[in-house]
């Protein structure tokens, strides 16, 4: 089984390579690779796409990398291939994004990308560091994975998600932010697991061994 971890320019994939790769190890689910080669992408048994910075830069950033972002949809769209968003990756997959300039996401979970807005001025936007997780819809990714579990977030806008079925967990900052979404064999954290220890770990772990 081949993971593919897309690089296009948006991040240092350093620790999320280390981290898919040692959950493949552990849990024997094959090799994870880092790639910016839409073929390796288009034949990848799962795909996984990280993005920091802003919604804009990381959807323009993927749409020059040619044929990057068809090869995705083709795989997650057309053959169900398994998808994990991680951070901007999960925000793009909304409608549409409102950081600095309205921008198209991917459509593929309805909603959208707006500013943190606490009901509580003394709490400070970008929402960094380490919240606790509050699950609201079971699935496969989250199995051992319980409310009260901590993961690490740094991000200033958060996904607004027009549907609460596809909100698998949130957590609370003055407000509710989306955590995870999901749906069919596409599956979103705005938190990186990569850095989010036990937790992380654990829904890596989960999401390679996962078989919708």
């Amino acid at each position: 089984m081949l993971t593919a971890l897309v690089d296009y320019d948006s991040g240092n994939l350093h620790s999320a390579e280390k981290a898919f790769q040692r959950m493949a190890a552990e849990t024997g689910s094959g090799r994870v690779v880092v790639t910016s080669d839409p073929d390796l992408v288009a034949r990848a048994d799962r795909i996984v796409l990280p993005g920091d910075g802003a919604f804009p830069a990381c959807r323009a950033a993927l749409g020059a990398h040619g044929g990057l972002f068809e090869a995705i949809e083709a795989a997650v769209q057309g053959r169900g291939v398994p998808f994990l968003g991680i951070c901007i990756g999960m925000q793009m997959l909304a409608t549409r994004g409102r950081e600095y300039a309205e921008t198209a996401g991917f459509g593929w979970i309805g909603g959208e990308v707006v500013r943190i807005a606490p009901a509580d001025p003394a709490l400070k936007v970008p929402h960094m560091g380490w919240n606790d997780l509050v699950v609201d819809h079971p699935h496969p990714v989250l199995d051992g994975i319980a409310t009260g579990d901590h993961a690490y977030f740094v991000h200033s806008y958060h996904f607004r998600v027009a549907d609460p079925a596809q909100r698998l967990a949130h957590v609370d900052y003055a407000g509710e932010i989306t955590a995870i979404v999901g749906r069919d064999t596409i599956v979103g954290t705005q938190f990186h697991p990569e850095k989010s220890q036990a937790t992380g770990l654990r829904l890596i772990a989960n999401f390679l061994r996962w078989r919708p």
